[in-house]
């Protein structure tokens, strides 16, 4: 599967959890993060492409009162040292009863990283683990990229529109709709 032949991509969004990290749940210990193996080196592949890049994600770790934003924000920054830097982290603190705008599979961090980049988020793809971030990336408008986990459910990859067997491939899935890198 691959994305539109037919569509420029300017940026590109990436899940925290078992996407970028290794997925430790509700994580805020910046001590606990672990890179997925080549989750930097697809990273920068990315940067060097030319393309902004940025975090969305689900952290309700806060409104569970598990830790504050302030540690989930110690946490993303120990993401962005190891793998990054990112130009946009989107944090959604709510539960997934709490109705929000912002948390996948609503498409509210999508678009907030969109306006915040500077960039339609036509021309944006998301790369997650779960059907959630497929949901947000396709209810914004931009494309998604499905890397599957143990834990991704069967009916998430059949309904994904795109499939990765790895970061490292999701990423240069997407470097193929890249316009030529500006001087």
């Amino acid at each position: 599967m691959a994305l539109a032949p037919d569509r420029t991509v300017r940026g590109l969004l990436f899940d925290r959890d078992d996407t970028l990290v290794i997925d430790v749940p509700y994580n805020a210990d910046p001590h606990r993060v672990v890179p997925v193996p080549g989750a930097r080196r697809a990273v920068e592949r990315a940067r060097a492409a030319g393309l902004v890049l940025g975090v969305v994600t689900n952290q309700s770790v806060i409104d569970k009162g598990l830790a504050t934003r302030e540690q989930v924000d110690a946490t993303n920054a120990r993401v962005d040292e190891l793998v990054g830097p990112f130009d946009v982290w989107c944090v959604c603190p709510h539960d997934a009863e709490d109705d929000c705008a912002c948390r996948k599979p609503r498409p509210g961090m999508v678009l907030e990283a969109a306006e915040r980049l500077g960039v339609p988020a036509g021309e944006l793809v998301v790369i997650g683990d779960i059907g959630a971030d497929v949901g947000a990336a396709l209810a914004a408008g931009a494309q998604a990229v499905l890397v599957p986990t143990p834990r991704t459910r069967q009916e998430e990859v059949d309904a994904a529109p795109t499939v990765a067997g790895s970061l490292d491939e999701a990423v240069g899935l997407v470097l193929a709709h890249v316009p030529a890198v500006r001087p």
